[in-house]
């Protein structure tokens, strides 16, 4: 025997053979038939999934597209409400507003002491003359001024230095 053949011969004694019985075998290829099918299952539910995912998005897609419409118009709503309430709040102007006469003695006695102080220096003095003569404050001035009757006093700046205001009175023609 040469050496080729006695390889030859010896690799087929190691070989071995394996028997495996019916009954195994034919469990195993059920087993795997049964994975099989597992697998396909669950491919097509995966597929089933993927088609539910898919309409689910178009579903919240057009939910968002409504409810940003609904959002833009509920914004437009309350702009026109808004416009609506302001223009109900606003009184009509038919002209200047009456101005209500000063109710609190302390006005009326300040207001009469006032006009008799302009009467006796011919009828004009500066806004701090005033203010020494009543005893009051710039803003407390200011607010007299205010409800003062606009058709018997007049208020204007010194020519020459605006930033002096001179309260005056009105000349009063009585029609006999």
């Amino acid at each position: 025997m040469s050496l080729d053949t006695s390889i030859a011969s010896s690799i087929n004694v190691f070989s071995p053979v394996v028997t495996i019985p019916v009954s195994l075998l034919q469990s195993l290829q059920d087993s795997l038939q049964a994975l099989q099918d597992e697998v396909a299952a669950l491919h097509e539910q995966r597929d089933q999934d993927r088609q539910e995912l898919t309409s689910l998005r178009a579903i919240v897609a057009t939910l968002e597209t409504r409810q940003e419409e609904d959002t833009n118009r509920l914004c437009l709503d309350i702009c026109q409400d808004r416009r609506r309430l302001a223009t109900l709040e606003q009184r009509p102007s038919t002209g200047p507003a009456p101005i209500a006469p000063p109710r609190g003695e302390k006005s009326i006695a300040r207001i009469a002491k006032l006009r008799d102080f302009l009467k006796a220096r011919g009828g004009g003095a500066t806004f701090q003359e005033c203010e020494r003569l009543l005893g009051i404050h710039p803003n407390q001035m200011t607010k007299l001024v205010s409800q003062l009757d606009k058709r018997s006093f007049e208020v204007f700046t010194r020519a020459g230095d605006d930033r002096q205001r001179v309260l005056r009175l009105k000349v009063v023609f009585n029609a006999l």
